[in-house]
């Protein structure tokens, strides 16, 4: 029996593991379409299937390799407007080029707003995102953006498995402080504040802690850890001004170059992270917790298929 009528969720290769979570929280097996490359390196998609008048999703992060991932999800947009979908949303849990989103100098591009301008002329009708490194990237779109926030599920995590007399969440620079006192008021225990600055892009200095951790179980916090140049330093300074233990977290575990390296050297006790992005084998370490946000997007799913509101999502 279908659980929802003319209903089609789609997924191309960035994530097709959270794909199979969502549809089976939904319930439903997912659309038949193969992702595949010519032999020159383009991309060759197929639809096996009738989508005239369906409500369409597709599940593709733009994760490395970004640029694959972002052209399968653009001809498969084309591909599912030229097939008369009714409605196409682009499911993204997480967003490429979001960190490009102003101009830090002069000559930059606003990668974030191109990318946004793509996916839009390519026949997306709507924008389901996780996270966005920008709130302000929702305006980067000219179609409707449900925006959500995963950081929710990891509050859950530690509020079960620490005891919160002991904890103090720190920022890990102060750009994430509203982050970070989202997670300190909703644990409701202290926060603390490292101050660091970038010398050049992937490059960190620690340079002081705004804030007590002594005697304290310390969880850093951050929307992204991408070279984890920030976390293993500033665990070590934790460790340094008397912290027991160290934890860090984060919604999109980019973890690209010699991140795993470095958490692994590192004195974190664990990081927790969420499959908007998936881990390849090697960046499977035991040190790594993942929890998965099917749930979370495929009850945003049934509620835009059904057009009701997802603004109680939105925490």
């Amino acid at each position: 029996m279908v659980r929802y009528k003319n209903i089609k969720i789609f997924t191309g290769n960035a994530n097709p593991k959270l794909a199979s979570e969502i549809t089976e929280y939904l319930g439903m097996e997912l659309s038949h379409a193969t992702v595949g490359k010519f032999s020159d390196g383009e991309v060759n998609l197929t639809i096996t299937e009738s989508v005239r008048g369906a409500d369409c999703f597709i599940i593709q992060p733009t994760c490395p390799p970004v640029h694959d991932n972002l052209m399968e999800l653009l001809i498969m947009i084309d591909a599912l407007r030229r097939a008369s979908a009714k409605r196409i949303t682009a499911v993204l849990p997480y967003y490429g080029y979001a960190r490009m989103d102003r101009k830090s100098k002069a000559r930059d591009p606003i990668t974030a707003k191109l990318v946004a301008n793509l996916l839009t002329e390519a026949g997306t009708d709507r924008i389901l995102a996780v996270d966005l490194h920008a709130g302000q990237i929702q305006g980067f779109f000219d179609i409707p953006v449900d925006h959500l926030n995963a950081a929710h599920l990891i509050t859950e995590y530690f509020r079960n498995l620490l005891d919160l007399d002991e904890v103090v969440v720190v920022s890990p620079d102060v750009g994430g402080v509203v982050r970070a006192r989202t997670l300190s008021d909703s644990l409701r225990v202290p926060l603390a504040i490292i101050d660091k600055w970038r010398p050049a892009p992937n490059e960190v200095e620690i340079k002081n802690l705004i804030g007590s951790v002594e005697g304290k179980i310390a969880i850093m916090i951050d929307d992204i850890i991408d070279t984890a140049g920030t976390i293993p330093m500033g665990a070590q300074m934790l460790m340094d001004k008397g912290a027991k233990d160290v934890y860090a977290c984060c919604i999109h575990p980019v973890l690209s170059g010699p991140a795993i390296d470095r958490i692994s050297k590192s004195v974190v006790k664990e990081i927790v992270v969420t499959n908007t992005i998936p881990l390849t084998e090697e960046k499977q370490i035991d040190r790594i917790k993942t929890i998965s946000i099917a749930p979370l997007l495929g009850e945003a799913i049934i509620r835009i298929h059904e057009d009701i509101s997802v603004s109680k999502l939105f925490v």
